[in-house]
């Protein structure tokens, strides 16, 4: 899909600037997937190529709520040139791979919203690899365990977003679990709202959510993660290597919040990323609050004017009859 005439007009002082003044901005091409930027390859006359990310109101696909500007909170919506910086620089010192950046714009130089322009990574993403040739991926998926490890080893004494708490702030609440406690039960809320069948298991799934929390042993400690390290969130390079993108929501938080979302999103092929030493309870409270998070979340994206609205639906359906199977006899 192309981009809008004034996206174009934006754009091509940033991609000359990014990529060099002898180039011309020849095509913008809107890049699938975003909700919450727009992500657009720049195509110059000579074939260079960048990435566009664009933190844009027109651009986010997601109904505005309460708190949504409030980076206390570790969940708070992603956006931002600022979460970015600071989640790109964590992770590249920590060394994993991230695209590297060929321009930053807050002030307006190039366009009035915030805008980062990148290096393109045009293969494939994990998830098509895996679905291409699950050999082919396997040292792909080696070396992301790598990465995994790396952020894993990282360590903080306060949770929240890696903005934050490299900026030496600190969040909300009292613990990860509570967080992600209190959390699940506005989603339980808002998917009982909009379905009968949570509605029907709505006491059922809080009275599940409250046991699991109340045998959560306290922690002190915190790793980074990257919060939704779904498949489609990793590119694979030329030289094999996994890529990271929307890292703008990576945050210190449980390690146990990664590999429940790793292990829903990648289901068997999760295997090579398993790792001892993980908290059981955790995993298990956290499981839960991923199911209703993966259930309200798209049906809410669902309110507004999402165009991939089937897949939206069908991510939904899926999560909502797992949250139930966590409840059923």
């Amino acid at each position: 899909m192309a981009a809008r005439a004034e996206t174009h007009e934006q754009l091509a002082g940033a991609a000359r600037a990014a990529l060099g003044g002898g180039r011309r901005l020849e095509a913008v091409e809107r890049v699938a997937g975003g909700s919450k930027k727009g992500v657009y390859r720049l195509v110059m006359d000579d074939a260079t190529t960048a990435v566009a990310y664009l933190w844009d109101d027109t651009e986010n696909y997601w109904p505005a709520a309460e708190g949504d500007d409030d980076l206390t909170d570790p969940f708070a919506p992603g956006l931002g040139l600022d979460l970015f910086e600071a989640a790109h620089a964590r992770l590249n010192a920590l060394g994993v791979r991230v695209p590297a950046i060929r321009l930053v714009d807050r002030n307006g130089t190039h366009c009035p919203s915030d805008l980062a322009i990148v290096e393109d990574l045009p293969g494939e993403s994990l998830e098509e690899l895996l679905a291409r040739d699950p050999s082919a991926a396997a040292p792909v998926m080696a070396r992301l365990g790598e990465a995994l490890e790396a952020m894993r080893r990282h360590r903080a004494s306060t949770y929240g977003k890696v903005a934050v708490v490299d900026g030496g702030g600190t969040s909300l609440g009292t613990s990860c679990e509570g967080i992600v406690l209190d959390r699940a039960r506005r989603d339980l809320a808002e998917a009982a709202s909009r379905d009968p069948r949570i509605a029907g298991a709505r006491d059922r799934l809080e009275e599940r959510l409250l046991g699991l929390a109340a045998v959560v042993r306290p922690r002190t400690e915190y790793a980074v993660v990257h919060g939704e390290l779904g498949p489609d969130h990793v590119l694979v390079d030329a030289g094999g290597n996994p890529v990271a993108i929307d890292i703008e929501g990576s945050m210190y938080f449980d390690v146990e919040w990664e590999h429940v979302f790793l292990r829903i999103r990648l289901q068997d092929a999760y295997r090579p990323l398993e790792v001892d030493g993980l908290d059981e309870d955790r995993l298990a409270l956290y499981t839960l609050a991923q199911r209703l998070s993966l259930t309200a979340g798209p049906l809410r994206l669902l309110d507004g004017d999402f165009p991939d609205r089937a897949f939206m639906a069908g991510i939904a359906e899926y999560n909502l009859k797992k949250a139930l199977e966590l409840v059923h006899p």
